[in-house]
């Protein structure tokens, strides 16, 4: 039986645990609960008969073998490359730290050198199977477009009381840009250019609705022969931590989907 623990017992990760307590990850053992707030990993641990880790270091020390990421991308630039080079491998969610080229190369460095490996999970998005295809065709353009209600943009540099009253392109760049601007709102955008263009060459848009709730999430990639579009429009964030858990599933499940 493989073991796993959860890093980060915000929502997404109650649900993760919740997935693993109804039975949807059979020959899995749910060993550990890390969060950088204490009293978050108590709470999750207490309800999921685990294990209640306050650091990285004792987080390694469940020896689990996967550890699945629902806290945030500087908390998975803290943790990746310890577990990594542990030989612990991950099921991630905040995508948007491997827009940093450096922190990357490490990520790719350390599995490499202990055979763990890091699944990025579709999060909010999918298509990530056409994504790569189309890549390796070559000659391959990419644009991401996502749309958000204002409300989901206040405390972030777009955001002014103009958007409650007016639709509004709020941002136009590369990936690599929109999570300089946005580092919790948009991994997905590099989860989807890491696995076709890159993040410098995934062009990216932000509107704002008035009215608005949820997210739609739309990835186009093309080249000479092929045009593909995926189209996701989620009402809130839960369909991240069930892509996570779908992950877990696919490691363990004899055909691969």
């Amino acid at each position: 039986m493989s073991r796993f623990a959860i890093a980060g017992c915000g929502r997404l990760g109650r649900l993760v645990a919740e997935a693993w307590m109804k039975g949807f990850l059979p020959g899995y053992e749910l060993c550990g609960a890390y969060s950088r707030t204490a009293e978050h990993a108590a709470g999750l641990a207490a309800k999921a008969g685990c294990v209640s880790c306050g650091s990285v270091r004792e987080l390694i020390g469940l020896h689990p073998d996967y550890v699945v990421e629902t806290a945030s991308p500087s908390a998975l630039k803290e943790m990746a490359i310890p577990l990594l080079e542990a030989g612990i491998s991950m099921v991630v969610l905040s995508v948007g730290a491997l827009a940093d080229e450096d922190f990357y190369k490490e990520v790719c460095a350390a599995a490499m050198s202990s055979g763990a490996r890091m699944h990025v999970a579709s999060g909010a998005t999918g298509g990530f199977d056409v994504l790569q295809t189309v890549a390796l065709m070559g000659g391959a353009q990419a644009r991401f477009f996502n749309e958000k209600g204002p409300g989901a943009l206040k405390g972030t540099p777009v955001y002014d009381e103009t958007l409650d009253l007016e639709r509004k392109e709020v941002f136009s760049g590369t990936a690599s840009e929109a999570i300089a601007v946005f580092p919790t709102k948009v991994n997905v955008t590099v989860a989807a250019s890491r696995a076709s263009v890159g993040p410098d060459r995934m062009e990216v848009s932000m509107v704002s609705t008035p009215g608005f709730t949820g997210d739609t999430q739309r990835v186009e990639i093309w080249n000479e022969q092929v045009r593909a579009v995926v189209d996701v429009y989620s009402a809130t964030a839960e369909i991240a931590a069930w892509s996570a858990v779908r992950v877990l599933r696919n490691i363990a499940s004899p055909v691969v989907f």
